[in-house]
């Protein structure tokens, strides 16, 4: 029988009143907060397993050497922890709309979608800023105007061209130097398909998605190559993948998540075994 993936062992049958999935958050932010530390949330937002889940994954996210990135949470990988995915998708809109969360597109090539809550996006900004500040560039002023009139008033993954510069040019007189500016930090990517239309980015996220790409490939790789395409879990956990800087739980939620994986319980433990094409 297939079951999701969640945290370091797989989720328990949901349980349905609202004062059990209470209890079981409270339970679950207790056992990982020391982890990570866990965004501070308003006192009335709504509890949901999504909700649960980011929270969760958050502190979970792996410590990424040579590289100044916030945790984020891929969309794959709440499928893997919620099994509606309607379910999922509700909920990361609510959110998404009360300012708690980003969502963004990732250049992967693949329908890829990182979240990433407010506060975290928030210090990856000020981190960039604070390094453009540091090479001494001119037209800083547009981080500025970003940050006050952008960011909160355009909350989709993508803005248009004429809207963006609207919004800036509530700061200020907006030139073209001031959008190059976002896009080398990072904040901003072209879309390919219409150049007048831009990606929200995550800034420095560039190394972590050539990993993410190369990671799924070498797991998936790892599977196919066992006798029946499958791992015992417990085993798999403890391996180091080469090619990414993200660690195996990282990579199997995304992958279970995305159908790619799906894990069977047997007597002996939970198995990992590739899906079939």
């Amino acid at each position: 029988m297939s079951q999701s993936f969640d945290t370091n062992k797989m989720d328990k049958t949901a349980e349905s009143s609202t004062a059990k999935k209470r209890a079981r958050e409270e339970d679950s932010i207790a056992e990982f907060s020391d982890s990570a530390q866990i965004p501070s949330l308003e006192d009335n937002l709504t509890f949901s397993d999504t909700l649960v889940a980011l929270r969760i994954m958050r502190a979970q996210f792996p410590t990424i050497d040579k590289v100044s990135i916030q945790p984020f949470v891929l969309r794959s990988q709440l499928y893997s922890s919620v099994q509606d995915r309607t379910q999922v998708d509700r909920e990361l809109e609510s959110l998404r709309r009360e300012k708690v969360l980003r969502i963004f597109k990732l250049n992967t090539g693949q329908d890829d979608h990182a979240v990433m809550f407010m506060d975290d996006y928030l210090n990856q900004v000020e981190r960039v800023v604070k390094r453009m500040e540091a090479k001494k560039l001119d037209d800083l002023e547009v981080f500025e105007w970003f940050k006050t009139h952008v960011i909160f008033s355009k909350l989709e993954p993508s803005i248009e061209h004429q809207e963006l510069c609207a919004l800036l040019a509530i700061g200020g007189s907006v030139k073209d130097e001031h959008i190059s500016l976002l896009i080398n930090a990072g904040l901003l990517t072209r879309q390919i398909i219409d150049p007048n239309m831009y990606w929200f980015a995550i800034p420095n996220i560039g190394s972590i998605l050539k990993g993410l790409s190369q990671g799924r490939k070498e797991l998936l790789s790892l599977l196919n190559r066992r006798r029946y395409k499958e791992m015992m879990l417990a085993p798999l956990e403890k391996k180091r993948l080469r090619l990414s800087p993200l660690d195996m739980r990282f990579h199997l939620r995304d992958l279970i998540g995305s159908g790619h994986l799906k894990t069977v319980q047997t007597p002996t433990g939970l198995i990992v075994r590739v899906s079939k094409e």
